[in-house]
């Protein structure tokens, strides 16, 4: 028995009571006496043979059906792959509640109408397929043509998404278990549909897996152990011996050098992809002009529904004397202070307040050179003259929506919000992305595929090209690869670009990298050296920089290898395996 401690990486050795012995199976979730308290644990072997002279205490009670043997021994391997304990993953391969009986198996027969395409049964021929679909491209078809094979895993990043698929599929009369809610059918055999957890969701007889929008960020969880969805669907796809099909209209560069990549002609992707307006703002005064380009205003005034995107959440993010033209700073760190919703100056960094004046000349008038959220809003609805709703997502919780006085949010018709915007609406006329140049050049070796999932995610809002929906992109970059790939419709623009750039700098997929931080890190690093220094080679450990470490290896055997053997100190750890920001 594994308990559900994942401080305890160890099976315990337990006697099945015969009133309970038709109820225990590999994989069933059971309480068990544990240090004078009971807790919870699965079933991870049976007829165990115990060491000579140890008597066995009773399981306590069986809870219910839990995860199969298969899903198991995919939990060991993840807790090598991303450093983690098989207790954590587990835990999220079983139901949420007790499931005492399982239902009958759903039906495993054809769909009751399949659409002939092409393109997709070419991608459901090989065995690892990266399907490269346009932003506009309807998923039905390939999850329809996966679940025609039988038990198919089909995997969306939203719990909306999926639920909404899985009830498309359900009107084609199959039987379809849509998680996390229909976990006992799942169990029992259907074709199961869900987001990031369903990876681990239970099939029976896995007939194919379907990942859509593998280069998804929200496919990594967050808290360590950071896995991700996407590689334990692939791996269960290859330890079932079936097709895997990972469908995006970016497919990230782990994926290409993952599978083999299927397109449409160029004709069909371009027509998936909507209009693209560049807006070339290289011979603008940054410190005039501002955000509105005239562009944008014949957008915002021509009737449809507008939707601008800006990454800044907030009021002024910096800001300059207007009399001198010195920067508002701070006067205890020196850093740049930003302006408050209560007409204050604050200090992002030591927390410092104070009112608006100028340290130089005290003035008390200021310019607005990178503005915040907030005060676009206002300036938007000054410049519409009607109401203007601000979408942001709040302290890292759900959306927090904002609206002018009396205003009916529903009702709106300019939207403007950080990149949440473009997931708490279905739809608009005309998406601006109002400072492209913050998402082109943010500090981070993945911005550029970052910059491109904002693009498609726009895209999803007005559509294909046909539909008359477009994107504006207010940039001073007009010609860097990204634009110019949203432009043209053609993604391969930005991974030409990506992979060289990767090989050069050693980030993946050209190299393994993971980040260890916490208070016990030193330690840590101290031990995995020393593991290191004892192995066959090849790990690097980098830093520290602002007390986190780089480890990188140029495959991730060795890299797994060696944070797997090295023994970890008491206290907290984190340590993230491929980390997507950095």
């Amino acid at each position: 028995m594994l308990p559900d401690q994942p401080a305890i990486n160890k099976p315990f050795d337990y006697l099945v009571p015969e009133v309970l012995g038709d109820q225990v199976r590999v994989g069933s979730q059971v309480r068990i006496a544990l240090h004078g308290r009971r807790v919870g644990g699965w079933v991870v072997d049976d007829g165990v043979e115990p060491p000579s002279g140890v008597e066995l205490r009773p399981l306590a009670k069986v809870t219910g059906w839990g995860p199969s043997s298969e899903l198991i021994d995919l939990a060991r391997w993840a807790a090598w792959r991303w450093a983690g304990r098989p207790a954590q993953f587990l835990r999220t391969a079983s139901a949420d509640g007790a499931v005492r009986a399982l239902p009958a198996p759903g039906r495993t027969g054809p769909p009751v109408h399949t659409p002939g395409d092409e393109l997709v049964a070419e991608a459901l021929g090989h065995p690892r397929a990266v399907l490269r679909l346009p932003p506009a491209a309807d998923r039905y078809p390939v999850a329809l043509a996966a679940a025609a094979r039988g038990h198919a895993l089909i995997l969306v990043p939203s719990i909306s998404g999926a639920r909404h698929l899985g009830l498309r599929l359900r009107r084609a009369g199959l039987s379809v278990a849509i998680l996390p809610r229909d976990w006992a059918q799942a169990r029992a055999g259907a074709v199961v549909v869900g987001s990031r957890a369903a990876a681990w969701g239970p099939v029976e007889d896995l007939a194919a897996v379907v990942v859509f929008d593998e280069h998804d960020e929200s496919w990594q969880q967050e808290q360590a152990p950071t896995w991700h969805a996407r590689d334990v669907a692939v791996e269960r796809a290859r330890r079932a011996g079936v097709p895997c099909v990972l469908v995006s209209p970016m497919p990230s560069l782990e994926a290409l050098s993952w599978g083999q990549l299927v397109a449409p002609s160029r004709a069909a992707e371009r027509d998936g992809w909507p209009v693209v307006d560049v807006v070339d703002r290289r011979d603008d005064d940054p410190t005039r002009s501002g955000l509105f380009s005239d562009r944008l205003v014949t957008a915002l005034r021509s009737g449809g529904r507008v939707v601008c995107v800006l990454n800044r959440t907030g009021r002024s993010r910096l800001l300059a004397c207007a009399v001198c033209g010195e920067t508002a700073r701070c006067e205890r760190c020196d850093a740049a202070v930003v302006l408050t919703d209560d007409r204050q100056f604050e200090c992002r960094r030591c927390g410092t307040t104070r009112p608006p004046t100028c340290l130089a000349c005290g003035g008390t008038a200021f310019k607005n050179l990178r503005a915040g959220v907030t005060r676009v809003r206002e300036e938007l609805e000054a410049l519409a003259r009607e109401p203007v709703v601000e979408v942001t997502k709040a302290g890292g919780g759900p959306s927090a929506v904002r609206g002018a006085e009396g205003a009916a949010v529903g009702d709106a018709r300019i939207y403007v919000g950080t990149e949440a915007a473009l997931h708490q609406i279905d739809s608009a006329d005309v998406v601006a992305f109002l400072d492209f140049d913050q998402e082109l050049l943010a500090p981070r070796y993945r911005a550029a595929e970052e910059a491109l999932a904002l693009l498609v995610r726009a895209a999803r809002l007005v559509g294909g090209r046909r539909g008359g929906g477009r994107i504006l992109i207010q940039t001073r970059l007009p010609h860097h690869e990204v634009v110019q790939a949203a432009l043209l419709g053609d993604p391969a623009r930005v991974t030409a670009a990506e992979a060289e750039r990767r090989a050069l700098l050693r980030f993946p997929p050209a190299a393994a990298m993971a980040t260890v931080s916490g208070p016990s890190a030193p330690a840590f690093i101290e031990r995995l050296e020393a593991t290191i220094a004892a192995g066959p080679g090849g790990v690097e450990v980098l830093g520290p920089s602002e007390d986190q470490w780089l480890v990188r290896a140029a495959a991730h055997n060795a890299l797994l290898d060696a944070l797997a053997d090295t023994e970890r100190p008491s206290g907290r750890l984190r340590i993230v395996v491929d980390p997507l920001r950095l």
